[in-house]
């Protein structure tokens, strides 16, 4: 969307904008301009497939909306109760527009989905935007001299932002630390993200007002163990249960794991037949198939595996990071690209289990504060004393890493799944200043001062891993297959179930222990009792063979020498290349972003074939 600040509008670079997001939504492209104002729109028809076509305009109001809001028929029931709303359509955008119109902003909080959405108040001029409470859905905003642009990816906005395309160094000195450019920024400074849970409003003239209408709150409640876990399996039944709508076929995704396999258990009681996909490697130690397969067979679902093979990496992986606008260097994106592909070719929308380790505690290093209390609850001299005896061992020595560990405050130690780079290895690697991850990780510890350090851990990831990493990936690499991707976990009821639970439910014997307990019954016990893998990825493998030979000419020929010191990459490359120690995930870092800068030192001609196929080619430098 594009509004003028001016009135001008030049139709065919929206046009040319609006295709680059073809792959999102190839049923049908809309371009709408009006008085300075321009609604463009790709749409991928799941509800109401005949009809809601976007933009949609109630009263005053006009609105595109990208996701699903899986309450939308209560409230357009409520909307006729109280207002005698007349509607047109079967479909959710309509009633969103009608539900601005007659309760105003504060129709955000009603919402319950995944969504992106841009509105226009043809009264006032006034625009409003907005994004759901954990992220899924993205939304991009730049504002020029000509006016405000919005997009649900970055690559749509690039074009209109001439010289301010430059990189921003602060920006990659926190990938290199995280592997992804924590929300709202972006490599592009410029160009925004709206973070999670916000709002944008704007008027011609001004500058865009960002707020928070959605704020995390893990407040562990007094019920017994048993009620609370009941309220979990209640609260993921009804979600599933709701996230089937859809007049267009759809499966779910299904590892060897809980997430996914508490998704398609409830999701099979509405859908019996509903068909599951699952992936896995040459490499039988990190591959899935086989228990996927088990848990498949014991649950009466069909199940299609893919094998990746350590050729179809190289041949890749150049489209995945044109998809992901800004490098994420989750290594899971290549089994999801080939599990997303697979999908795609029978079905519109599946259901995944991302969000459940976040709201139940499901990552190993939730575990952590416990191990360390010992240490942690010595006086404060005996700390200091271990800390240093820790300095003085060497590296890799056993013991080292926990004293180092035990003796250092969680807001410093903390920051996430992917520790990459660390502030020392950093300076060593980056050309100019690296930037510490406390700068995006301390308000977020001060505003959780008051949790117990588990409860910290999953709130810092709740505003950093999850939208930077977990939905990223989701989002943009379903969507490079025109797939939809819904997450029943990432509901407001599931998230409030799990956000009363205390950390005793969370991680007691086992990580997500609620969850677990939840579904005994429901799942096969082999699967409530397995401990996670999640697709898990052989880079260490492959950058021992043919695809490392292959990343060594990518830092050969990257032109990155004035931000990396490639020259301590290659040296890095050449010790895993020999065996000398695993340096796969920082490898993998500058890999992606190597890549991802390539592209944008090239202007990418990209068309769009089936299920989000592009072919690559240079043809000039990129703005």
């Amino acid at each position: 969307m594009f509004l003028s600040e001016d009135g001008t509008v030049v139709a065919d670079d929206l046009a040319a904008a609006l295709d680059l997001l073809r792959h999102r939504g190839p049923d049908e492209t809309s371009l709408r301009v009006d008085d300075g104002v321009a609604f463009g729109f790709q749409r991928l028809a799941i509800i109401d497939v005949a009809h809601s076509h976007q933009p949609v305009t109630w009263g005053t109001w006009t609105v595109v909306f990208n996701g699903e809001l899986y309450n939308f028929r209560q409230l357009r029931a409520e909307l006729i109760r109280d207002f005698d709303a007349v509607f047109a359509t079967e479909g959710e955008a309509e009633v969103l527009a009608a539900a601005f119109h007659h309760w105003g902003p504060s129709a955000v909080r009603r919402l319950r989905g995944m969504f992106a959405f841009v509105l226009h108040d043809r009264a006032t001029g006034t625009v409003l935007a907005a994004r759901d409470p954990f992220g899924i859905k993205p939304l991009y905003h730049l504002r020029t001299a000509d006016g405000l642009y919005l997009a649900s990816e970055k690559k749509a906005l690039l074009p209109f932002a001439g010289a301010a395309t430059r990189l921003d160094t602060a920006a990659l000195s926190h990938y290199l630390t995280l592997q992804y450019v924590p929300e709202p920024a972006t490599l592009h400074p410029a160009v925004r993200r709206l973070a999670a849970g916000h709002t944008l409003t704007w008027k011609p003239g001004e500058e865009p007002a960002i707020a928070a209408y959605f704020r995390h709150a893990l407040r562990a409640s007094a019920r017994p163990a048993g009620e609370a876990i009941a309220a979990v399996r209640d609260a993921l039944r009804d979600s599933v249960h709701a996230h089937l709508q859809s007049e267009v076929p759809l499966g779910a995704f299904l590892s060897s794991g809980i997430d996914s396999t508490a998704v398609v258990a409830l999701a099979r009681e509405r859908r019996p037949g509903i068909r599951t996909y699952t992936v896995g490697f040459d490499d039988e130690r990190y591959s899935e198939i086989e228990a996927a397969a088990e848990t498949a067979a014991a649950l009466g679902v069909d199940l299609t595996a893919t094998l990746v093979h350590d050729d179809d990496v190289i041949a890749v992986l150049p489209r995945i990071v044109w998809h992901l606008d800004d490098p994420v260097a989750d290594p899971a994106i290549v089994p999801l690209w080939f599990l997303a592909r697979t999908a795609a070719r029978d079905v519109t929308v599946v259901l995944s289990g991302e969000g459940a380790d976040e709201l139940f505690a499901g990552y190993e290093i939730y575990r952590e504060p416990a191990s360390l209390a010992g240490v942690a609850a010595l006086p404060g001299p005996l700390r200091r004393g271990l800390r240093a005896v820790s300095a003085a061992m060497p590296e890799g020595v056993r013991g080292k890493s926990f004293l180092d560990r035990a003796t250092t405050p969680i807001e410093e130690r903390y920051y996430g799944n992917a520790r990459i780079f660390g502030t020392g290895e950093k300076a060593r690697l980056m050309r100019g200043p690296a930037e510490p991850h406390t700068t995006v990780t301390a308000p977020l510890f001060r505003a959780a001062a008051d949790l117990d350090d588990v409860a910290t851990m999953q709130y810092v990831d709740l505003h950093t891993w999850l939208p930077g990493d977990i939905l990223t990936k989701a989002d943009r690499i379903s969507m490079a297959h025109s797939l939809e991707l819904r997450v029943p976990f990432l509901d407001r009821a599931v998230y409030a179930a799990a956000a009363a639970l205390p950390t005793s439910l969370k991680v007691a014997r086992t990580t997500k222990y609620a969850l677990r307990e939840a579904m005994r019954g429901i799942v096969p016990d082999a699967v409530v009792d397995r401990p996670k893998l999640g697709f898990p990825t052989p880079t260490r493998v492959w950058l021992r063979g043919d695809i490392g030979a292959w990343a060594g000419d990518v830092f050969a020929d990257a032109g990155v020498d004035h931000l990396l010191d490639l020259r301590h990459v290659q040296r890095l490359l050449a010790a895993h290349r020999r065996g000398d120690a695993d340096h796969s995930r920082k490898i993998w870092t500058v890999l992606m972003f190597c890549l991802w800068y390539g592209q944008q030192n090239a202007r990418s001609k990209v068309t769009a074939e089936s299920h989000g196929e592009t072919h690559l080619t240079g043809d000039g430098p990129c703005r």
